[in-house]
Order: C-alpha cells, then sequence, then structure tokens
C-alpha cells in the first residue's frame, strides 16, 4: 500500500502482537502497528530481513521518515554503515512490543513502568550509550535496593535484546552485577513487631495492604491488584494473569480480612480495591493499582519502630506464624500458593484437594491468635 498521512491514521490494530504494514514507495519501509495502537516507522533490509525502527509516527513525519529510510538504505547499499544507529525509545518501543506477545500482561507493564521510569535516555542512539550512564541511573536508586535490582534486571535483559538485534556492537552492561537484596533473606517479625507494624499500618489505601499481607501471607502485587470480581464470600481468587507460577489460586480469608477489604463499600467487580488515586468522572475510570510502596514503607517504618524489614518479610513471617500455631504444612503451602513439597511433581498431579475447609479453619485460628497479640501489647 502507499502510505500516506490520511492512510496511517486508518491502519488497523493487531489484536496481538504486531503488524508490519509495508510503503509501496520505498522497498523494506512501513509502519508497525502495536496492539496497544502504538505506530512506529520501521526499515526491513539485507539478506536477514533486518528490521530496525526510525521513529515513532507523530514524533517525526512520514516524509521524514521516508528520507531517513533512502539515506539508510543508500549507506547500506554503498556498504558505508552497516551499524543502524537507533534512538533509545525507539529501540525500547520495539522491545515492549515483542515482549507483549511472550510475557504475561502484569509483567510486561512493569518492565515498561521501570524501563520507562528510570532510564530516560530519548533521543540518545544505543550505540553511544556508555557503562557510566547507565550506572548513573542505577547508582539513583542506591537507597531502593529492591527497585535498583529489578532496574538492572529489566534493563540487562532490554540490552541483551538490543545486542543480538545488532543495535550495539558492545554490551554496556557486561562488567556490572548487582546482587538481589531479598536472596537469601530470612527476616521474620517477632511478635512485638508484628503488632508495632499492625497499629502503626491504619487505614490508608496501603495500611490497609500492609494488614492483608499480615493477614493472609500473599504476595503483595496480588493484594494491590484485587478487583471485586476476585471475591466471593469469604473467597479470593487469583487469576492466573496476577499469579507468580501463572496458575489460579483460591484462598478463604476471615472477618478482619473482610473488614479491610470492604473498607469503603462494595466496589464494582472490574474496580479496583486499592486504586493508585481516586478518579474523577473527568478522569479515566480505570486508575493503575497501587504503587507508592517506596514512599509509604519509609513512614511505616518510622511511625512503627520497625526496621532492616521488606513487605515480602511478611510473607515469611505469616508462614512460620502458621507453623507455630500447629497448621499443618499441606494447608500453609497451599494457602500461599507455593508450589513445592506435598503440592509438587507427581503430588501436584494426582492432589486436587482445594483445603478449603482446613484454610476456613487456620484462618480463623490466625486472626484469632493476631488480635490476642494486639490487645496484649
Amino acid at each position: 500500500m502507499r502510505l500516506t498521512d490520511l492512510s496511517i491514521k486508518s491502519l488497523a490494530v493487531p489484536e496481538k502482537g504486531v503488524t508490519v504494514y509495508a510503503d509501496d514507495i520505498i522497498t523494506g519501509f512501513g509502519i508497525r502497528v502495536s496492539q496497544a495502537g502504538t505506530k512506529s516507522f520501521v526499515l526491513t533490509h539485507g539478506i536477514r530481513r533486518q528490521r530496525e525502527t526510525i521513529g515513532r509516527v507523530g514524533i517525526i513525519s512520514l516524509q521524514e521518515a521516508r528520507a531517513e529510510a533512502k539515506r539508510r538504505l543508500a549507506e547500506y547499499t554503498l556498504g558505508k554503515s552497516s551499524k543502524p544507529r537507533v534512538a533509545w525509545d525507539a529501540a525500547l518501543e520495539e522491545y515492549l512490543d515483542e515482549l507483549n506477545g511472550k510475557r504475561k500482561p502484569s509483567t510486561c507493564a512493569e518492565y515498561k513502568r521501570s524501563l520507562e521510569r528510570h532510564f530516560r535516555f530519548g533521543e540518545t542512539k544505543l550505540s553511544e550509550l556508555t557503562p557510566r550512564d547507565i550506572l548513573g541511573k542505577l547508582d539513583k536508586l542506591r537507597d531502593t535496593a529492591s527497585e535498583q535490582f529489578h532496574a538492572y534486571v529489566y534493563l540487562r535483559a532490554f540490552i541483551r535484546w538490543a545486542y543480538k538485534r545488532h543495535y550495539l556492537d558492545i554490551n554496556p552492561m557486561d562488567r556490572m552485577e548487582f546482587g538481589n537484596p531479598t536472596e537469601g533473606r530470612d527476616r521474620v517479625l517477632n511478635d512485638d513487631e508484628l503488632v508495632r507494624v499492625w497499629r502503626a499500618a491504619g487505614d490508608s489505601t496501603f495500611g490497609r495492604i500492609v494488614k492483608l499481607l499480615v493477614l493472609t501471607g500473599q504476595r503483595k502485587n496480588e493484594i494491590a491488584k484485587l478487583t471485586g470480581a476476585m471475591i466471593e464470600g469469604d473467597l479470593i481468587t487469583l487469576p492466573p494473569s496476577l499469579t507468580k507460577n501463572s496458575s489460579e489460586h483460591t484462598f478463604a480469608v476471615g472477618k478482619l480480612s473482610l473488614r479491610e477489604l470492604w473498607h469503603s463499600g462494595p466496589h464494582r467487580d472490574d474496580t479496583l480495591l486499592f486504586p493508585a488515586r481516586c478518579t474523577r468522572s473527568s478522569e479515566r475510570t480505570t486508575p493503575p493499582p497501587f504503587n507508592g510502596w517506596s514512599k509509604c514503607k519509609k513512614t511505616l517504618d518510622v511511625d512503627s519502630k520497625v526496621t532492616g524489614w521488606t513487605l515480602h518479610d511478611l510473607r515469611r513471617t505469616f508462614r512460620t506464624k502458621w507453623e507455630e500455631l500447629g497448621i499443618s504444612p499441606a494447608v500453609s503451602e497451599r494457602y500461599i500458593n507455593h508450589i513445592s513439597g506435598v503440592h509438587s511433581g507427581v503430588q501436584a498431579i494426582y492432589n486436587r484437594h482445594k483445603y478449603f475447609s482446613e484454610m476456613r479453619a487456620a484462618v480463623a485460628a490466625w486472626e484469632e491468635h493476631l488480635q490476642a497479640l494486639v490487645k496484649s501489647r
């Protein structure tokens, strides 16, 4: 098809992945449209049909993109240049488009959030990035070790992808190492610390999430992304797209949990229980889930006077406390969705028991124990 400003506006958005619409005027030139509706000018060339991004529609014009495509093709034909000079933003857009077809939506969203927030290199060419440029961005996250580590992991994956695409001749992250701050952690809050955290949490959105982590032992992103549709009576069902092991997970909750879940009253089925912010009628009706972890955690540490712990430590604490209460490991592991031990391998194939009655009994015992702890201190 002949690409024009008008025809570009009417290009269909694919239901999944990306679609490339070729231009009739310049061989190899075209428009890549992602399932999110993002449109970019691309050039496919060479025996290996290597595709590179020229720029996003709206950032550069069709006329500018065609001129750049002609310039690059001329260089490749004359042998003056074999290395595409791709801008950071264009490469990142291409990478995220590819990632959408390979990873869970929640994983893709986290990659996008981290990479776009912490590494704003804009129109800087990938081939011009130095190790010092990257370290400078990572060093700014030194006060939030977990965020720094995850940013490093996401960036490393992107840079390796760019290197394989020949957007880089040298991987600028080759000698970089950032250890996982949660690896090998064994922190368990004692009863006094647990009570102080519970009391300091309060009734804010973050505080209610913290209380639910104490009460249920689930992962923070699973609780933060709960919607009304996931709750039926005293059961919560997490869809595969939300769980770490990509398996549906149903668990029972008690009265204390239900109080925190329905703190602000009933919610529509598709409404987040813990949105990042309230929306007005003039704003979008689907706000993102809560995301103010770092700032709120620092405040909680000050208010509770409990330090040296992470929100994930509440999950370990929960599992330890259930063990102390004499709750069966089979029930505990099922409750926190650990696919290990009695719920892995052959056992997982043949043991289809859901443990709902056992879960309810365990939850009742845990909530009674927690209330007693709070009252006694």
